[in-house]
């Protein structure tokens, strides 16, 4: 499924959408450059999920828990020294525990990721410096089941 957003504030809503849909150990893998709207994304899906309060980037400390009623696992893989950082943060925990895991710069870590979860590939689109193209990819039966309930629920060009 691939949507085009035309600003941050329709990022933010299409997040909220997914965010309404999540259900305790969902797995949220992120890609984009610097810039693409990664942590936009996530503050709606925070914002969908009843999590109130400010949710900015884990850049410098990896990993940031939300208390909710799901508790979500903001993580950024883009500053781990290596497979053994990842290791040591106990990554299972939150993969297979019972929060939502969003995971920025995850195509770092891909062989880490479980066999199941809902990748979401962010781009600049053209036609406009705001503009955001974000490209769903659903791994396993659950993350299938999800994006159609999403596109039920998504406006064409969101």
């Amino acid at each position: 499924m691939k949507i085009i957003t035309n600003g941050p504030a329709e990022t933010r809503r299409l997040g909220e959408k997914l965010g309404r849909l999540l259900a305790p150990g969902d797995l949220i893998a992120l890609t984009g450059e610097l810039g693409a709207g990664k942590t936009i994304l996530v503050q709606g899906i925070a914002a969908g999920m009843g999590i109130e309060g400010p949710v900015t980037s884990p850049t410098f400390l990896i990993i940031k828990e939300y208390p909710g009623r799901i508790p979500l696992y903001h993580m950024d893989a883009y500053r781990l020294a290596g497979p053994e950082e990842l290791l040591d943060l106990g990554y299972e925990e939150y993969f297979f525990g019972q929060g939502v895991t969003v995971i920025e710069w995850a195509d770092l870590i891909l062989d880490f990721l479980p066999p199941a979860y809902l990748r979401i590939d962010l781009d600049h689109a053209p036609g406009g410096e705001e503009k955001r193209c974000l490209v769903f990819s659903a791994r396993g039966e659950r993350y299938g089941k999800l994006l159609e309930e999403l596109k039920r629920d998504v406006d064409p060009g969101c």
